[in-house]
């Protein structure tokens, strides 16, 4: 919130909300009115407002109904509703619905101002909150997930501003590359942190057994079916269920699907009993389902239904400068598991690592550590500690790397970069004024690098950056 707070007052009553008006433009608010839920939509078209006050019971549309079309089109007002005497009940529903507190007619000045108040000390803890959350993912990992690259920089910040929303994601990008920790990272930064999270890879159960273990099944619903069973819908209810390779979805059970997300209901197989649920799903395909729909494989209404909200995560070829970090993270998480007291990777290995395009993604990284972790005698990883593929891959490409299948100058030159830094220090020893000279670049500017491409890593032990990029 800038400068003044700004509320929205609600209410078919022309006295009151000419007197609320008044004792909250003399408490600093800046204040505007509506006469019903009709005119207040109206005015969101236009206006943002820090705090909406709504009486429960207007004409044309009343207070619940407002907050739910609010809750619907995302509007993130703060809303405390007004109750007369008899909509209490009504008004502790409503908070139910997302409202934040209700204060019942006739009231004293004071204790609307005391309400205001205390909502602004929440937005306040929410705001700081936040902040705190997205300096955390800039200066280390989020839910797992390692990185300094800026377009997943940017996709842990799209995390952030949708967590606390039900609304449906589709996590799309080549298979290793994280999309399961992207939906882990949506579902405990929100709200249902506290409820089940559940992962359910759709392309690897029996399409005969996928219906029953999505949604259940009561007892003689099929042969074998001596009891009734709980789906995983039912098991996700109040948290999050992750579908895996959606677009595996046969065309019978795409249909249900929809049915749940339209409806927020499941029917158990064998049953005529709809059980209402209250489940966020997030869904993920290695597939492009736009290219599926086009060529009638997965019907477009389930599409733009999974597709509210799309993420998309690169490749790791295209986060090269995230190797350095993901391979320290890998190996102190690997030498723990085997109780070894590995340090790092040698030079030649993270040149090796760098070099290689990791068609399988983070996962191929760490499986291929997890190798070489587990047959590693010394401190550091060394090249015959690697597997046969990428040991290949030493003789093969000498010298600077360049990737045969890429055309982008700005990402080649980042890798040449990066080779050239690695070089420079290794000659220098890590003496970074030294480098700078022989790279014919400002020491500053090395500086700037070396913490961008993560390569502070390979200065000397004795050596470390601060934030500012100062020696300590």
């Amino acid at each position: 919130m800038s400068g003044r707070p700004r509320v929205l007052i609600v209410d078919d009553e022309e006295n009151l909300r000419h007197w609320l008006r008044m004792i909250l433009t003399e408490a600093n608010y800046e204040v505007d009115e509506a006469e019903n839920g009709e005119n207040a939509l109206k005015k969101f078209e236009t206006n943002t407002y820090d705090f909406v006050l709504c009486d429960i019971r207007m004409p044309k549309m009343d207070g619940p109904a407002l907050l739910q079309e609010m809750r619907r089109r995302q509007i993130p007002s703060t809303v405390i509703m007004m109750s007369a005497y008899g909509s209490e009940d009504t008004a502790i529903e409503t908070m139910k619905m997302g409202a934040y507190d209700y204060i019942s007619k006739p009231f004293h000045q004071d204790e609307i101002i005391l309400v205001l108040r205390k909502a602004e000390e929440r937005e306040k803890l929410i705001r700081e909150n936040r902040i705190l959350r997205r300096q955390m993912i800039r200066e280390s990992g989020f839910q797992n997930i390692i990185t300094r690259n800026p377009k997943m920089q940017e996709i842990l910040e799209t995390v952030l501003k949708i967590a606390d929303y039900k609304t449906t994601v589709l996590i799309t990008g080549e298979s290793g590359t994280g999309k399961e920790l992207i939906a882990k990272a949506i579902h405990y930064s929100s709200s249902r942190k506290d409820g089940p999270f559940i992962a359910v890879n759709c392309g690897a159960i029996p399409e005969t057994l996928l219906e029953s273990e999505l949604f259940g099944h009561i007892r003689g619903a099929f042969t074998d079916a001596s009891y009734t069973k709980k789906g995983l819908f039912e098991e996700a209810d109040a948290g999050t269920i992750f579908l895996d390779e959606i677009g595996e979805l046969s065309p019978m059970l795409q249909v249900k699907l929809l049915r749940v997300l339209q409806e927020e209901e499941i029917r158990r197989v064998g049953d005529t009993r709809s059980i209402p649920i209250n489940v966020r799903v997030i869904a993920a395909t290695v597939k492009d389902l736009e290219k599926e729909v086009k060529a009638g494989k997965f019907r477009a209404d389930l599409f733009y239904r999974l597709n509210v909200v799309s993420i998309h995560l690169p490749p790791l070829k295209e986060r090269k400068e995230d190797i350095p970090l993901l391979v320290t993270h890998f190996i102190e998480k690997l030498s723990f598991k085997f109780n070894k007291n590995i340090k790092g990777a040698s030079k030649e290995v993270m040149e090796i690592l760098l070099n290689y395009e990791w068609p399988g993604n983070v996962r191929e990284l760490e499986n291929a550590l997890e190798r070489a972790c587990a047959l590693s005698e010394g401190e550091l990883i060394k090249v015959e500690d690697l597997p046969p593929y990428l040991r290949e891959k030493a003789d093969t490409h000498p010298g600077l790397f360049l990737p045969q299948d890429e055309l982008s100058i700005k990402k080649v030159t980042r890798q040449i970069e990066m080779e050239l830094i690695r070089r420079a220090l290794e000659k220098t020893r890590g003496n970074r004024t030294q480098a700078a000279k022989l790279l014919e670049i400002s020491h500053r500017a090395l500086i700037y690098k070396l913490k961008e491409y993560g390569l502070d890593k390979l200065l000397p032990s004795r050596v470390k950056l601060n934030q500012k990029g100062k020696e300590t």
